[in-house]
């Protein structure tokens, strides 16, 4: 910027000072006056801005990763490559998921026997505690009669309760055989849900922005294989100083420039992040409107509305440009048209700040003719301030 600006000023200053010294072209009285409409140069409110140069992010992005540790066999996609929502991206070696899967089976399939066991044994249990409970009342009803003796009465409330702890412990068995098919089918999803980790798929519609490996490499549960982002949604964001804290909030409207667009279009802040404590800075996340040619990584800008602040404003169709110069035909009090070297601020609404080179109060051409020169007699038709014309409004 100082390569750049240091000539402009010194050819400016260099401009200015030849007009004030070289004398004045005289008023040409033998021609007939130039009809112009001027304004007059006046202070308005116009809104300060300031920019902040940023880069595009897609607003949802996926680092494809493995979940176990497995060679990789194939990888079905390249960078740049558009997917779909399920398509298969990298194809992991199974064998031994495969064989885990069969012992989970088999450990299935022996728990679920056991547990058949168990119930079977638990109901003969039962069949031998019911026939021990009516052997005891039999002997009971018996020994009543003194028909029995004591010993028979005693052998039979021994059975009695040797069948009924037979049946605690045949119930006891069943429980535990259950719990264990229950276990064994858990292990089982467990197994058939990680054989699925094979095949690393697309978790929605994107582009492959980064791929960083290739068949026969060794993936590790959480090492970075892939890196998808949705095409269809781009933000750009933006670092800016703790000073801007206040002047920025959500949903508010900016503009942004993109490097391969080259024109102001208009998006929204999204989201705020919080202020930084070592860099004393925050990032701002703006969306940007759908485009088919966006792609990460790529270069904007953003222009933030800043408070207003009162300068001189003239309209924007005032204004000549003389490659990097900037003049205007100020009128005199004789009506005569003398040319003016500005200096500018910035532009909005169709109105520029000025910032040296005229006055309040000064009368200026708006849109000059084309045949105007310095020194020209004009017949003003003067408007009433230097707000921009209907033809004029908007620009920038």
């Amino acid at each position: 910027m100082r390569i750049t600006v240091a000539p402009l000023s010194l050819a400016l200053a260099a401009l200015v000072a030849a007009c004030a010294t070289s004398p004045r072209p005289a008023a040409t009285t033998d021609q007939p006056s130039v009809a112009v409409t001027t304004a007059t140069v006046d202070l308005a409110d116009i809104a300060a801005s300031f920019e902040a140069g940023g880069v595009v992010r897609a607003r949802t992005t996926a680092v494809i990763a493995s979940r176990v540790m497995a060679p990789v066999v194939n990888v079905h996609v390249r960078a740049g490559d558009r997917v779909r929502l399920g398509a298969p991206l990298v194809t992991l070696d199974a064998r031994e998921m495969r064989a885990s899967t069969s012992r989970a089976s088999a450990a299935l399939a022996s728990a679920e026997e056991a547990a058949r066991a168990a119930e079977s044994d638990t109901r003969a249990a039962e069949a031998a505690l019911r026939l021990a409970r009516v052997t005891h009342e039999r002997i009971a009803s018996l020994f009543a009669t003194r028909s029995a003796t004591a010993q028979e009465l005693d052998q039979a409330v021994a059975a009695l309760a040797v069948a009924e702890a037979q049946v605690a412990a045949g119930q006891q068995r069943l429980a535990a055989a259950n719990a264990g098919r229950d276990a064994a089918r858990a292990s089982a999803e467990v197994v058939e849900i990680g054989a699925t980790y094979a095949v690393l798929t697309a978790p929605f519609d994107g582009i492959v922005a980064e791929r960083a490996v290739d068949p026969g490499s060794l993936a590790a549960p959480g090492a970075a294989l892939l890196t998808l982002e949705d095409a269809a949604a781009f933000r750009l964001d933006v670092q800016l100083d703790e000073a801007r804290a206040a002047l920025i909030r959500a949903g508010q409207a900016v503009e942004v420039m993109l490097a391969p667009r080259g024109t102001w279009t208009t998006a929204h802040v999204s989201e705020i992040a919080r202020l930084d404590s070592g860099s004393h800075s925050f990032v701002v996340k703006v969306d940007l409107p759908g485009d088919a040619s966006l792609r990460s990584g790529l270069f904007g800008r953003v222009r933030f509305p800043g408070p207003a602040r009162r300068t001189l404003v003239v309209p924007t169709t005032a204004i000549l440009r003389r490659g990097q110069l900037a003049m205007t035909f100020a009128v005199d009090s004789d009506s005569v048209a003398r040319i003016r070297a500005l200096t500018i601020g910035t532009a909005s609404d169709g109105r520029t700040e000025i910032l040296a080179g005229l006055h309040e109060g000064d009368r200026i051409v708006v849109e000059p003719p084309a045949g105007l020169s310095d020194g020209a007699r004009v017949s003003p038709r003067a408007r009433t301030s230097a707000e921009p014309s209907p033809a004029a409004g908007g620009a920038r």
